[in-house]
């Protein structure tokens, strides 16, 4: 039986800006119903702000959660900060999902994304929404799930295998022939991942680590009035200081080594050890 966080449960009990927008300055749409889940979003946009945002979903409770949080989370907002929101952060607002209905947040980003392009891409002067061309390369043809959408999949949420794929995208989950594709997405992305890491000389290595902490940590941290300072690097010891409510957290060493540590192995170097200074 999977758990479900109790803001999930409310946005499924109590999903909020549910129908559609009577002549909406962009529609997105995500997902299939031959897949179980399918949405569509619409969006009200005025001055580069959306000023409303509503949702008709098919499927589970997770997807109308997910649909609901990411409306609220979008109104009000400028277009740029809109684009700046990844499946993750709409999990994350959930209080979490189930590994098994991540999926459903990344459906809520594709479609946010599909109506953005829609609206950026293919609007007329008249303000009507012109038909739609996807540019992006189909991967899987039984779900239409692109290789954009795959790749985010292993960036944002760390996928690392074919089944991690099918579980947050579908791509994969039905006759199987793109598996092979997949799998070459994944390696190439590796491959990538590997020589970047290789080719970083001593400043690079530090640059790097600055801009994994200011732009992956501290906003994370900074979510529950907890900060990060970089003291100092020696080879590949990082040596840190926690603040604000971090600081002196009973769950500080679980926060450096789980999250701080993680995130720098991710994204700079695999052997990183993460220490706490005072």
């Amino acid at each position: 039986m999977w758990e479900y966080s109790d803001t999930v449960k409310e946005h499924y009990k109590n999903p909020k800006n549910v129908g559609s927008i009577e002549n909406a300055d962009a529609i997105g749409e995500a997902g299939a119903l031959a897949c179980g889940d399918a949405l569509k979003l619409y969006l009200k946009i005025k001055d580069g702000i959306v000023t409303d945002a509503k949702f008709q979903t098919f499927g589970c409770g997770s997807a109308v959660a997910s649909s609901s949080i990411l409306t609220e989370m979008i109104i009000g907002k400028t277009l740029d900060e809109v684009k700046k929101i990844t499946n993750k952060e709409i999990a994350d607002k959930l209080g979490g999902l189930p590994p098994e209905k991540m999926h459903c947040s990344v459906m809520g980003h594709e479609a946010l994304e599909d109506a953005l392009k829609n609206y950026e891409g293919s609007k007329s002067e008249t303000g009507k929404q012109t038909p739609k061309t996807n540019k992006d390369k189909i991967i899987c043809n039984c779900f239409s799930i692109t290789e954009k959408a795959i790749k985010e999949a292993i960036e944002h949420n760390g996928a690392k295998t074919v089944e991690d794929i099918t579980a947050l995208t579908y791509a994969g989950g039905a006759c199987g022939r793109c598996k092979g594709n997949i799998q070459a997405i994944i390696n190439t992305y590796n491959m990538e991942t590997k020589n970047n890491k290789e080719e970083l000389n001593a400043v690079q290595f530090i640059l790097k680590v600055n801009k994994v902490i200011e732009k992956n940590i501290m906003p994370e941290l900074g979510k529950d009035c907890g900060g990060i300072e970089l003291i100092n690097i020696e080879g590949k010891d990082v040596y840190v200081r926690l603040t604000g409510t971090c600081k002196g957290c009973r769950n500080s060493t679980l926060t450096l080594k789980n999250f701080v540590q993680a995130q720098l192995r991710e994204h700079v170097d695999e052997e990183i050890n993460v220490t706490e200074v005072e």
